[in-house]
């Protein structure tokens, strides 16, 4: 309800306050009285008349924030002294409606920090990647999208207006092809799969908006995820991992990658299904050594960890396979291997604790005395033995400190009978810390010479790797030994090679190879060889252990005892289709066995134990059986390779319905077809196996006029059809109707097609002509075109059909002479002259004329036109082929002649008409005088001139209803409309609203006053003038420019914001001679505090060239808010910025403005303001593209200039307060021990 609109008028009469006193003392007069229970009454309603007592609105109502006012209303009497008035007091209730003045809130609403205003809410939705439409919509939204009128009690309830829906902007851009939303239900529907390839997250901007013309829109955001489906398989970064460990390593220990147990080691595997950034959450196994090393069970990057302690003496290296599932998908075995580092935890031993020998006088410097061995199984400078005598060599043996062989020391002579015991110790080579050692002792005793010692071997063990693929008679090894005495050595095998696969040369010991070796029968030997000088005691002995080494010479051989013959169902995929078995005898690489699918890997996926899955979804209609090759190959650089063929039978389901080989059929029936005509027949096939397919029509109305055999597919005709008769029924001559196959036995939907049956018309009736002859006269002289007469005929058949429709031709068979200078216009019948004529007077002309129609067959009838031609005395002649008039007024009356025209024919009556460029009827002509009259009132804001055709006949061919045009009978009349001050001029708007700044000069312009009068010439003249209400002290705040409309300044307006000025503006058009029309004019008084300063990227010019339609963006979307408000363009320049907005930029601009509301005339707030623009920036980014550029866009709304620099000028000022406070408070500290100094020395 608008301000100052008489709300309540129930005091009036008899039915307010009565006093039954006379004169003043029963006058009685109504005022409002201040509530203290209801403080704001008296300032939101006003009494209108003290006598009457009316209510009058002062202040906007807002149901929102108040829905009842209780107002205390004062009778009092008129007693001319006031102690002597009495009063009586009521309570007025007032409740106040709601209005539609708000829009939509999205729900739900969390108020933001206790205020009115809902925080922006987003809607949440996720859909998996790929899946159909069909199988999800609509989409789970969480919460669900809803909005509710923030009026809510809008009575009736049927004023309360709907809630629609709509999509305003989107993220991709592409959105709208993949997603809808209901307008009524805010349902968010899918319309195509979506390739989370290429879109992960679409971001939509929703709106709600009222229905009722008043949007008031509200905005939400919806965010819908693209889910990934899980139809990659798992992987590992690497194919295989190389792992440390110390033996000495505690449980719980992290494996490490380097051997110096730097850095531990991350296993990384990853699924496609799952960015890469975010843990795929996988589920890692070890197939080997389970209870020695575990993984960490989370995290992108897991590490594996020691479960029990590991001794690398006991085993050197683990290895072992490891995967990785997603719970559905496997990857593919990686191999791992993880190497013990040695501990010094073992201590160098002696195999006896003491050794006793005997020496020879004889011995030379250097031989043998004893051969020490101390083990350590430790490795590297842990099990490297160092060997030294601590005592008792007496300078006469030493030891070699690596191989721990005592020897005699050069140049020492041994005495017989000579003892001693040696003291010798084997240390590794740890560092110092961490360093073992062990002890034995050493008892030597010198003998006389000795000439009876044993052939030695230089080793007493040998160890050789032989390849199996050696060639026979190859030299393995040479086996010398040395006696002292230089005797004849002979060697043999002793034991060890039974089956004679080695030959050992007796003579010089040289080890041959006499057989194929087959490391899959034998891989190891450990032969026993003597060495013998023949004498007794003479023979010493060696191990000779020979490793023979694979190669790669064996295929994998599948295990023909597994079945090769498998079935599988259809439309399911990872099934388990069958397995197979390799196996392969080599070693190590070269016997570990992989498979492949060779021939369908996109189908069928094979694990690492030979276990056959199904990748994708069979379908047996594609193909029903497939022959499968599996590969096997080892492991080698160049593998092996060994293939079997599988037969896989797909298994059908019922997974088709039955499809008819057409989606559409069309079929042409002709009318009166006999009953049981076959039009039709279907066939529908479905692809699974066993099927058994029937036919029905699904309309009923259908089955009335069609049968369709369920067997056979047969459509027939159940009723005679008539087009003509179904036609007139408005039953249609074309009928659509769906038909459907049925798998009898089958759960699938059934097969549709689309049946559209024509009924096509058999052309019944041929044109019927409306006469049986067609007379008309023709000038003699006649141009070519002129028509002469028309004829008609029309047909029966149905009206829009082809055999309805009639066309027109002459027979030139029968009229072969008449056919050359005459013809009829096929579509019209007009009959017309083919050429120009110069034919003799009175002549007959026979013209036989075919009326056909376009039916099947074509039926057709004919009739006959008499052409005479008249006599040129007969044919009128005007005395002038044109005629033009004096102008005539636009508001002469009916009737008024215009001008006359004449032509003269021997002994002829003439007769006057008007044939063309009157089609309005807006002038007759006297049929026997030739004076040409107003018919109607004239406008020349319509027509401002006439061309019309008039035509002088004979009286005789009037009669006869004939017509003869000719050049001579016919004439153009032109008459001019004059133009007369008949329209008053007309404001573009009813009301004006204006603004004027605080600070603005005299003679500044406000706005411009636009009236316009369709009137011509100095009738459109407009004068202007203003009506102001008279001020106190007589000066006219306003002026306006007399002929432009332009209204100025005529005054200053300081301290007047908020303030505005009512008056009329009167338009008077011929220079102010002529009509007036009024209008009403409201200027606000504004400063910058009701201003907003809008920022855009553009130059200041571009701004100014498009002012109108961006104001008129604006002006719009504050309407939204405040119906008819005003926007108002203070200035526009560059964009100001810096810290006291001291700087410009002129690539930039700033446009100020502010808006006026209608119903207060009052500037809106710079807050609401504010609201109103910055909340729909977007949207009005998006309307005002085309007058910005291409790239051009409003940055901001800001607060103007002095608005800022008043606050940051306050701020300033505050500042300073500070700092010469806290200066007080420093200088009072400092003075404190000051004076405290001075109290102390003046008592001393």
């Amino acid at each position: 309800t608008p301000t100052g609109a008489i709300i309540f008028t129930g005091f009036r009469g008899n039915n307010g306050a009565t006093d039954i006193d006379d004169g003043p003392n029963g006058q009685i007069e109504y005022a409002i009285q201040y509530n203290p229970n209801d403080p704001v009454t008296n300032r939101t309603v006003v009494v209108g008349n003290t006598l009457s007592g009316d209510i009058v609105l002062a202040e906007r109502l807002n149901y929102e924030e108040r829905t009842r006012y209780l107002v205390i209303v004062q009778a009092n009497d008129r007693a001319p002294f006031a102690a002597n008035k009495r009063t009586a007091t009521t309570t007025l209730t007032i409740d106040v409606l709601d209005g539609d003045d708000l829009g939509p809130m999205f729900l739900p609403c969390v108020l933001v920090n206790h205020t009115n205003d809902c925080t922006p809410i987003t809607y949440h939705a996720s859909i998996p990647e790929l899946i159909q439409p069909s199988k999800l919509n609509p989409l789970e939204v969480n919460p669900p999208i809803r909005a509710v009128d923030m009026d809510r009690n809008i009575q009736p309830p049927s004023d309360r207006p709907g809630i629609r829906y709509y999509i305003l902007v989107g993220q991709p851009s592409d959105y709208t092809e993949y997603f809808s939303l209901n307008t009524t239900t805010a349902e968010v529907l899918l319309l195509k799969p979506v390739s989370r390839d290429r879109y992960t997250r679409f971001t939509l901007k929703i709106k709600a908006e009222q229905d009722n013309g008043h949007p008031l829109p509200a905005l939400a955001d919806l965010v819908i995820d693209i889910q990934d489906v899980n139809n990659q398989a798992p992987y590992f970064q690497f194919q295989s991992y190389q792992g440390y460990v110390s033996e000495a390593s505690p449980v719980g220990t992290t494996i490490s990658a380097s051997f110096n147990l730097t850095a531990p080691l991350g296993i990384i595997a990853l699924d496609n299904d799952i960015e890469e950034s975010k843990d795929p959450m996988l589920m890692l196994t070890l197939e080997d050594f389970s209870s020695v090393f575990g993984i960490t069970p989370t995290g992108l990057t897991r590490f594996l960890r020691l479960l029990k302690p590991v001794d690398r003496e006991m085993q050197m290296s683990y290895t072992f396979t490891m995967m990785a599932s997603d719970g559905v998908q496997q990857s593919t075995r990686v191999t791992v291997n993880i190497m013990v580092v040695d501990a010094n935890d073992n201590t160098p031993s002696f195999g006896a604790v003491s050794y006793s020998v005997n020496v020879f006088t004889n011995m030379q410097p250097g031989e043998t005395v004893l051969q020490l061995t101390a083990l350590d199984a430790d490795e590297g400078l842990n099990g490297l033995v160092t060997y030294e005598i601590l005592a008792g060599a007496l300078g006469d043996f030493i030891i070699n400190n690596r191989t721990g062989r005592i020897t005699i020391t050069p140049g020492i002579a041994l005495s017989v009978g000579r003892s001693y015991a040696l003291t010798v110790k084997a240390a590794d080579n740890a560092p110092e810390i961490q360093r073992r050692s062990s002890i034995t002792t050493v008892y030597i005793e010198v003998l006389p010479p000795n000439n009876q010692s044993p052939p030695r071997f230089p080793l007493l063990t040998y160890n050789v790797e032989v390849s199996e693929a050696m060639r026979i008679g190859a030299i393995l090894l040479n086996l010398q030994a040395t006696d002292r005495e230089n005797d004849p050595i002979i060697y043999q095998i002793l034991s060890g090679d039974a089956q004679h696969v080695f030959n050992l040369s007796e003579t010089i010991g040289l080890l041959l190879l006499t057989k194929p070796l087959d490391r899959e029968t034998t891989d190891h030997y450990r032969l026993i060889v003597t060495a013998s000088d023949g004498h007794p005691g003479g023979t010493s002995t060696t191990t000779v252990s020979i490793v023979v080494t694979d190669v790669n010479d064996n295929d994998p051989k599948f295990d023909l005892t597994l079945p090769r013959n498998f079935s599988v169902e259809e439309e399911k995929a990872n099934l388990l289709v069958g397995q197979v078995r390799a196996t392969d005898p080599d070693a190590d690489a070269n016997g570990q066995v992989r498979y492949r699918i060779v021939n369908y890997p996109d189908l069928f996926n094979i694990s690492e134990n030979g276990s056959i899955f199904t990748a994708v979804r069979l379908d047996r209609e594609l193909r029903s059986q497939y022959d499968l090759i599996v590969e096997a190959s080892d492991g080698a650089v160049d593998p092996r390779r060994t293939t079997i063929t599988l037969s896989v039978q797909v298994t059908d389901i019922d997974d088709n319905s039955p499809e008819f080989s057409q989606k559409t059929y069309l079929v042409n029936v002709p009318e009166n077809s006999a009953v049981g005509t076959v039009v039709l027949r279907l066939r529908a096939v479905d692809a699974d196996l066993f099927s058994n397919v029937t036919y029905r029509i699904k309309s009923a109305e259908a089955s009335k006029l069609f049968f369709l055999n369920p067997i056979s597919g047969e459509l027939s005709v159940l009723q005679t059809l008539d087009f003509e008769s179904l036609a007139g029924m408005g039953m249609g001559a074309t009928y659509t109707f769906e038909v459907e196959a049925v798998q009898q036995s089958g759960t699938m939907p059934p097969g549709l097609a689309t049946v559209t049956i024509r009924i096509t018309d058999m052309n019944d009736f041929s044109p019927v002509f409306s006469q049986p002859l067609y007379k008309g006269l023709v000038a003699p002289n006649a141009e070519k075109g002129t028509v002469i007469t028309t004829v008609l005929a029309t047909d029966q058949d149905p009206p829009g059909t082809p055999a309805s429709l009639v066309r027109y031709r002459v027979d030139e068979v029968q009229s072969p002479y008449s056919g050359s200078i005459f013809d009829v216009e096929e579509d019209s019948g007009r009959v017309i002259t083919k050429v120009n004529l110069n034919e003799q007077p009175s002549v007959t002309f026979r013209l036989v004329v075919i009326a056909f129609d376009n039916g099947e067959p074509v039926k057709d009838n004919q009739t006959l036109v008499e052409i005479t031609v008249l006599q040129p005395s007969r044919i009128p002649i005007f005395t002038e082929e044109e005629y033009r008039f004096a102008p005539v007024s636009e508001l002469a009356p009916v009737g008024k002649p215009v001008g006359s025209i004449l032509a003269a024919a021997v002994n002829q009556t003439i007769f006057y008409s008007i044939v063309g460029g009157n089609a309005r009827g807006d002038f007759q002509v006297n049929n026997q005088t030739g004076v040409i009259f107003t018919a109607k009132p004239l406008d020349y804001e319509s027509v401002t001139s006439y061309e019309l055709r008039v035509q002088a006949d004979s009286m005789v061919v009037v009669m006869a209803q004939l017509r003869v045009p000719s050049k001579t009978n016919t004439a153009k009349v032109f008459i001019d409309i004059q133009d007369e001050n008949d329209h008053p001029p007309v404001f573009t708007r009813k009301l004006y609203i204006g603004g004027v700044a605080e600070d603005a000069k005299t003679f500044s312009s406000v706005l411009k006053i636009v009236a316009t009068d369709v009137d011509t010439g100095n009738y459109s003249a407009n004068a202007y003038r203003l009506i102001i209400p008279p001020s106190t002290d007589g000066q006219d705040s306003f002026v306006i420019e007399h002929y432009t409309g332009v209204i100025k300044t005529a005054m200053m307006y300081r301290n007047m914001r908020r303030s505005y000025f009512k008056f009329q503006v009167i338009a008077t058009d011929d220079y102010g001679k002529g009509w007036s029309s009024s209008a009403d004019v409201v200027v606000s008084v504004v400063n910058q505090l009701d201003m907003q300063v809008v920022v855009s990227n553009v130059p200041p010019t571009v701004v100014e060239e498009n002012k109108e339609q961006l104001i008129a963006i604006l002006e719009r979307y504050v309407q939204d808010q405040i119906p008819g408000a005003k926007v108002v363009v203070e200035s526009i320049g560059p964009r100001r910025f810096g810290d006291g907005f001291d700087q410009e930029d002129y690539s930039k601009s700033d446009l100020m403005v502010y808006a006026i509301d209608p119903l207060t005339n009052r500037a809106i707030s710079r807050q609401e303001l504010f609201k109103f623009l910055d909340g729909k920036l977007l949207d009005i980014n998006k309307e005002s593209q085309p007058y910005l550029g291409e790239g051009g866009r409003i940055l901001e709304i800001r607060t103007p200039d002095v608005v800022a620099s008043v606050k940051k000028a306050a701020q300033a000022v505050g500042y300073t307060e500070g700092a010469l406070l806290a200066l007080a408070i420093i200088i009072i500290l400092c003075c404190i021990p000051a004076i405290l100094i001075v109290m102390v020395t003046y008592k001393q």
